[in-house]
């Protein structure tokens, strides 16, 4: 079928055949190779609504007050030394955590897809992870804490060496010429997507979330909680994003779907959940006020087998149930108030304020 278009003395015939074998022709992997960059038509038409979300969601650190994190570090008669080590370690682990999630994101998924409009939401995604880096050295800056710690603790903390290793091997595993069409390596790449997305970001990310998340509940920390709720908005849409992206590329290549990939999908994250207990051990060796070990510990089971059923697998505790339920409530940030004083709609249209529901947490 084609359409002609008579303008002037020139002659233009578009073929719309031909549009729409390049259309069927997207793909995640493999699909067609394009320097245009041509968003339409979408094929993927949840990326793109995910990137006006994720775009939607826009904050800044700087917009964050924090003269009462500042009185508060300074004051032993309100905080004690075990809630300061859980903000550095918060601080420790994500300076460097934030920038493997970034660069796996630009170097390695955003590389491979082929999609258009999955480049631009991953483009995204990548945005989000330089602000998160940011805000962490807003943080630093503020407190007063010696950047110099932050580069010791993710080079001398075992948890955190241990954690950032189980990403970075399977990061640099494919930073090389792939061949996208050997099934072995399809599996390698999602197996990537999973990692980074469910193992990661969604799961070995939250037991920091919640511990800080306690502090700001109990009023410690304001400024720096509201920081890490606004990050976990975030996260909460990159955790979409890579199952989206995951369960696609398994729709669209189900040779990889067998039983063994499946089992070695939850090995995989039952490694994952080890290393953040035993990281969570390390943020918490005693119990504080509001903070109890074995709490966390749960919780950690419990958001895993929510990421593995999201991506049609068997949970590794089935049955369990939340331990933290207010955590649900502290992480939904639609009733904020002008938080930023007034200037909240410059950065975030009303009606995307919207956090994960309770089956994201």
């Amino acid at each position: 079928m084609q359409k002609t278009f008579q303008v002037g003395s020139k002659t233009f015939v578009l073929d719309q055949d031909k549009a729409e074998a390049a259309f069927a022709a997207k793909k995640v992997i493999n699909g067609r190779d394009s320097m245009t960059f041509n968003l339409l038509p979408l094929k993927y038409q949840w990326a793109y609504e995910l990137y006006r979300t994720m775009k939607a969601n826009h904050w800044e650190p700087e917009d964050i007050p924090m003269g009462k994190d500042i009185e508060q570090w300074r004051d032993d008669r309100v905080v004690s030394d075990q809630e300061r080590w859980i903000i550095r370690m918060g601080i420790g682990y994500f300076s460097a955590a934030e920038g493997i999630v970034g660069d796996n994101i630009q170097h390695v998924i955003r590389e491979l897809v082929t999609a258009p409009e999955l480049k631009l939401v991953l483009g995204r995604h990548a945005h989000e992870e330089n602000i998160h880096a940011d805000s962490l050295l807003y943080m630093i800056s503020s407190l007063g804490i010696n950047p110099h710690e932050c580069e010791a603790m993710f080079e001398d903390v075992d948890t955190i060496v241990r954690k950032n290793e189980f990403v970075t091997r399977i990061s640099r595993g494919l930073r090389r010429d792939l061949d996208l069409t050997d099934p072995e390596n399809k599996k390698l790449f999602a197996k990537n997507m999973f990692t980074f997305g469910q193992c990661m970001e969604g799961t070995q990310f939250y037991g920091l979330f919640g511990m800080i998340l306690s502090l700001y509940r109990q009023n410690k920390f304001p400024g720096i909680g509201q920081m890490f709720r606004y990050t976990l908005r975030d996260e909460s849409n990159h955790i979409e994003l890579l199952r989206n992206l995951f369960m696609d590329l398994v729709e669209e290549n189900r040779e990889i779907w067998n039983e063994d990939f499946k089992q070695d999908l939850r090995d995989t994250m039952a490694e994952g959940v080890q290393l953040e207990k035993d990281f969570i051990r390390d943020c918490l060796p005693v119990n504080a006020v509001g903070l109890v070990l074995e709490d966390f510990l749960a919780y950690i089971d419990y958001i895993a087998d929510r990421r593995l059923e999201g991506c049609g697998l068997a949970p590794l505790n089935p049955g369990i149930s939340n331990p933290l339920p207010w955590l649900a409530e502290m992480m939904d940030i639609k009733k904020e108030q002008n938080f930023f004083e007034g200037r909240v709609t410059e950065y975030q249209k009303s009606s995307a304020l919207e956090v994960a529901d309770d089956d994201d947490l």
